[in-house]
């Protein structure tokens, strides 16, 4: 490696390590993160359906058939505070005795379409309704299809590209105002070493901070790998490349780190939004999804969730890490080019 270069690697090595902050944000909050979302929204029990009957003659009766279902918690009030529980979402499901029984309920809300179909089984069985076909169930629970299993390579995406972000543009910045850039004009490095060895560190740490958050996720909730490790650590050091170079891109002209702060986070915020980090990114409308599916987070989160949950071979995700090696290149050769020490 040439001297100037490792020197400059070694010393944003040394540099993160005497940061206590960076070491936790880099490490620490990923682990706390996942363990706080994982236990969050951990596989529970089914909820029973919360429904309100509307007081009147016929609403004890009710109560006591949904009481037999088992899975549904109803109770009976005054109409004016039945309407009320269902307003605030104290209740899913409003029912009004009568002929014919009325269910009242937000449409929009799963929970309510389900305590719907819910009572009016309970109720129809009450009246003698047979179903018309036999049928069995078979309850499975499968590592892989549940929100953690999700979370855990979002987390990872995240992290990729908030080091690549947060760890080179901010830096580059920092010292460009402190003046420390323009001291080394006067040495024989090259902007290119220079730029380098923050692709060196980024690489460095990642197959540091990866694995351990890998790690925690296997041990703790047993978050399945069903793919290759290889093509896990390949989609992973094509992101941090991806990110690393936009970062440089971000930081070849500004100033100060107000103004590196603005750029960071205007073109972190749509990715952390709309990338499918904590929720599936198909749930933003249609019209949308070219844009979704054009951003750099998105193209390595779905990767990352294919190989992990999916066993998703070299092949099936060549083309979105093509696209980020594409986009590494692109972003280091414009900040090489559009760079400046002072």
């Amino acid at each position: 490696m040439n001297s100037s270069l490792y020197q400059l690697w070694l010393s944003r090595l040394v540099q993160f390590f005497r940061e206590p902050s960076a070491v936790f944000w880099t490490f620490g909050f990923p682990i706390i993160l996942t363990l706080a979302l994982g236990i969050a929204f951990r596989n529970r029990p089914p909820e029973s359906a919360k429904v309100v009957v509307e007081d009147s003659p016929q609403a004890e009766a009710v109560r006591a058939t949904f009481a037999a279902a088992n899975d549904i918690e109803a109770t009976v009030q005054a109409p004016d505070a039945a309407r009320t529980a269902l307003r605030v979402g104290r209740a899913d499901l409003l029912v009004r005795p009568g002929t014919p029984i009325t269910y009242e309920f937000d449409a929009t809300r799963p929970e309510s379409r389900l305590a719907r179909l819910m009572a009016d089984r309970a109720l129809q069985h009450a009246a003698g309704r047979a179903d018309a076909l036999a049928v069995a169930d078979r309850l499975v629970t499968e590592p892989g299809s549940r929100y953690v299993d999700f979370l855990v390579p979002g987390l990872i995406g995240v992290d990729v590209m908030s080091s690549g972000m947060w760890g080179v543009a901010y830096v580059i910045v920092e010292d460009r105002q402190k003046k420390l850039l323009k001291r080394l004009i006067a040495t024989p490095m090259k902007r290119g070493e220079f730029l380098m060895s923050f692709v060196l560190m980024r690489v460095t740490f990642l197959f540091l901070e990866v694995p351990v958050l890998l790690a925690f996720a296997r041990l703790v909730f047993d978050v399945p790998m069903r793919g290759s490790v290889a093509v896990l650590a390949a989609l992973c050091l094509a992101g941090a490349l991806a990110f690393t170079g936009l970062g440089m891109l971000l930081a070849a002209r500004a100033r100060n780190t107000q103004t590196v702060n603005g750029l960071i986070n205007l073109v972190q915020m749509p990715m952390f939004l709309m990338s499918g980090v904590f929720f599936s990114a198909a749930r933003f409308p249609a019209v949308m999804q070219p844009l979704v599916k054009a951003l750099p987070l998105t193209a390595l989160n779905d990767s990352l969730r294919e190989v992990m949950n999916e066993g998703a071979s070299f092949a099936a995700v060549l083309p979105r890490l093509l696209y980020l090696v594409a986009m590494a290149a692109v972003c280091f050769g414009l900040a090489l080019k559009t760079f400046r020490w002072t």
